[in-house]
């Protein structure tokens, strides 16, 4: 598939959108508006790409709904060169927004589909993180830490413990908390032992998947 002026055409207007929203932050409306969405998605599925829905994407996983993908990195107010580690990367439509406001990504999928998938297509893009892994995003990636920022793009029923202990002291980190029905939370690290809790918004997503068996962990 192409980028043609029809589809930057269709991000205008989905920027619109999402400004009546409440997505006002410049360079997250800016990435939207000029990272080709459609081309995360199957070709036959082309229609749908701009519209403001959520969209299966296979392994039982969905491309977020550009508002969430705007909304949770707008709540993470990303500046150039911060250490982001992203839980799921997905498509990878969420870590090249993530990419195009400067971060440093570090990513986890553990859909082994949606991580090939993702590994050939991102550098086509010209989108390249710091790290991809097929792994456990409840075990996070202590290795790198600690995290300016952390962002989780599935739903979990409880913050990872794991997960607070790499986030940076003055860290923020974005997640979706519950079972069926979930809170986006937005959590800021004051000190060693002490974190801020703000719960913002309802919203839905695809499970975190916990305590599976992992094979090719790399």
């Amino acid at each position: 598939m192409k980028d043609t002026f029809k589809h930057q055409g269709l991000r205008n207007r989905l920027v619109s959108v999402l400004k009546t929203k409440g997505v006002t932050d410049h360079a997250v409306l800016s990435a939207i508006r000029e990272i080709p969405r459609h081309l995360f998605m199957d070709a036959s599925f082309e229609d749908y790409a701009y519209q403001d829905i959520a969209f299966p994407i296979g392994a039982k996983q969905t491309i977020s709904q550009p508002y969430t993908v705007g909304f949770q990195s707008q709540l993470l107010a990303i500046k150039p060169g911060e250490k982001i580690l992203e839980i799921g990367t997905g498509s990878g439509y969420q870590t090249s927004i993530l990419i195009h406001l400067g971060a440093l990504v570090y990513t986890i999928e553990r859909q082994q589909e949606l991580f090939k998938k993702t590994q050939s297509l991102l550098p086509k893009l010209g989108f390249k993180p710091k790290y991809s892994c097929f792994g456990d995003g409840y075990k996070g990636l202590t290795q790198f830490s600690p995290f300016d920022k952390i962002i989780v793009t599935c739903g979990a029923p409880e913050v990872p413990k794991a997960l607070l202990a790499q986030l940076q002291i003055g860290g923020k980190m974005v997640i979706p908390v519950g079972d069926k029905e979930q809170m986006m939370t937005l959590i800021t690290r004051k000190s060693a032992k002490l974190f801020d809790k703000q719960l913002i918004e309802k919203c839905a997503f695809v499970p975190m998947l916990k305590d599976k068996s992992l094979k090719n962990f790399s």
